[in-house]
């Protein structure tokens, strides 16, 4: 069994190297920006979904407040450029660091939440934060900021003439949140949130520090969704708190990995890959009518598709490969 895992793991780091040399070819062949764009941000929500997966999927704790620490990193970026002069580059890693300390501030009280409790306090928690940036007069308030453009550069990451530095970018991202999540899945610390996920007290009583699993879970998932977050504003050159900090962004961060496979290494990549170009398209083809005919029919995809396939997408394969041992 120990032969069987370890070639279980080797395999998909081999198969997570081809796919990203795959998509690194990507733009040499796609020169529409449009898809281009879909395809930035398909990367940006894998990365996402795929670090909201390390507390929500194998942690099990289930969180709807992810735009919080989404919104700091973009907001710590850019309020430290546009009046600081700090690169954002170190505003990446000062919006990582600050959404990790947050995280595990607000840890501390809402860990002792169980269930429905614990859901509810993350959705509060990110409201709170999204109306105290809405009336935050420094950080420019509702008005949000616009980040100044000094022209193409990597040092100050700013493209206009192109999309495709965006797109590598997004791909050492998603590439990154995929090797983390491959790392710990592997740990003491993966074992220990599986352990938590599946039975608190059981775990608690074979020697798992409980409360120091979700918050090292919850450290590492923040740090690298304000990662994102920061992107995503260098990405835009501009935010407010609603762009980055509204509801919707804790829910696309959710449901790739819940279509995909919640707690598994690629369920949040596939369903990210379904999701985010089903919502981009049914919006640019369908949506111009305002009568909100793509959100049904987007919505009735999803629906359909939780309900053929509940434990994700990934269970496709789990079911081929049983289909092939049986034979």
């Amino acid at each position: 069994m120990d032969k069987a895992f370890a070639a279980r793991r080797r395999r998909d780091l081999i198969i997570a190297a081809v796919l990203a040399g795959l998509a690194a070819l990507a733009p040499l062949l796609i020169k529409d920006v449009y898809v281009q764009n879909i395809l930035i941000l398909t990367l940006m929500y894998a990365a996402l979904s795929q670090s909201w997966n390390i507390l929500s999927g194998y942690c099990g704790q289930i969180s709807l407040g992810h735009a919080l620490y989404f919104g700091i990193g973009a907001y710590t970026t850019e309020l430290l450029f546009t009046k600081f002069g700090v690169l954002p580059w170190f505003g990446m890693l000062a919006g990582g660091v600050i959404a990790a300390i947050i995280a595990m501030g607000l840890g501390y009280p809402f860990f002792r939440l169980r269930g429905h409790y614990f859901v509810i306090a993350t959705i509060v928690i990110a409201e709170i934060g999204l109306l105290l940036f809405q009336n935050w007069e420094w950080a420019g308030a509702a008005m949000g900021i616009t980040v100044p453009v000094r022209g193409d550069s990597w040092l100050k990451f700013q493209f206009m003439r192109s999309k495709l530095p965006y797109f590598y970018f997004a791909l050492v991202l998603c590439s990154l949140a995929w090797f983390v999540t491959w790392w710990l899945e592997d740990s003491k610390w993966g074992f220990w949130w599986r352990a938590v996920k599946d039975n608190p007290e059981a775990a608690e009583s074979l020697g798992v520090v409980v409360f120091n699993s979700k918050m090292g879970a919850a450290a590492v998932s923040a740090f690298l969704v304000a990662i994102g977050g920061a992107f995503y504003a260098q990405f835009l050159a501009y935010i407010d708190p609603e762009s980055v900090m509204g509801f919707q962004f804790s829910l696309l961060m959710a449901l790739p990995a819940v279509l995909g496979g919640i707690g598994t290494l690629w369920g949040p990549v596939l369903g990210a890959a379904i999701l985010i170009p089903m919502t981009e398209l049914t919006r640019s083809y369908i949506g111009g009518s305002g009568r909100g005919v793509d959100l049904i029919v987007y919505g009735a995809l999803i629906v359909a598709i939780s309900l053929a396939l509940p434990r994700g997408l990934v269970s496709l394969f789990s079911r081929s490969k049983a289909r092939g041992a049986t034979r």
